[in-house]
């Protein structure tokens, strides 16, 4: 999987390797070859995801991630070619804020924010309880993988 970072907000190797893991791994759980799939990331401070969730969703409050998805769901990706899924949008005061508040490292809660959006880049949804369950269960298939389990 190729990750785009947005070049003035770079994270450190670390993080980009945990990232690249981790959206493989969100990728090949669905089938599909991550060696075709391309995914945008930017952090952005608190202001800018506000202004963004009121621009895109019409909620003017900071949010931790926004999710830009190129396709509704599985049915519409394509089977062969390039593959860019869309983009993400991670709040890093927010992320920060929230790793604090859960007793997460930041490490894990950045990773958490970037999977649960490849989550939603991927079709899946947490509004109605039975797709919530199922999110849930792969976010925290991967996480485990990852080693980065809850607390």
């Amino acid at each position: 999987m190729e990750i785009v970072f947005s070049e003035e907000r770079m994270p450190g190797q670390h993080i980009v390797d945990l990232m690249e893991k981790a959206g493989t791994l969100c990728v090949q759980a669905e089938g599909i070859d991550s060696e075709r799939v391309t995914v945008s990331v930017t952090f952005v401070s608190n202001e800018e995801i506000r202004e963004l969730n009121k621009l895109y969703r019409s909620v003017d409050s900071v949010t931790d991630v926004l999710s830009f998805p190129q396709y509704e769901d599985l049915i519409e990706i394509p089977k062969t070619g390039e593959l860019c899924l869309g983009d993400v949008v991670i709040c890093t005061e927010q992320a920060l804020l929230q790793a604090d508040e859960y007793g997460h490292t930041p490490d894990r809660e950045l990773v958490y924010l970037f999977v649960h959006s490849i989550c939603h880049l991927l079709g899946y949804d947490h509004m109605e309880d039975e797709e919530k369950e199922e999110m849930r269960k792969l976010e925290e298939t991967i996480m485990k993988k990852l080693d980065l389990e809850r607390g």
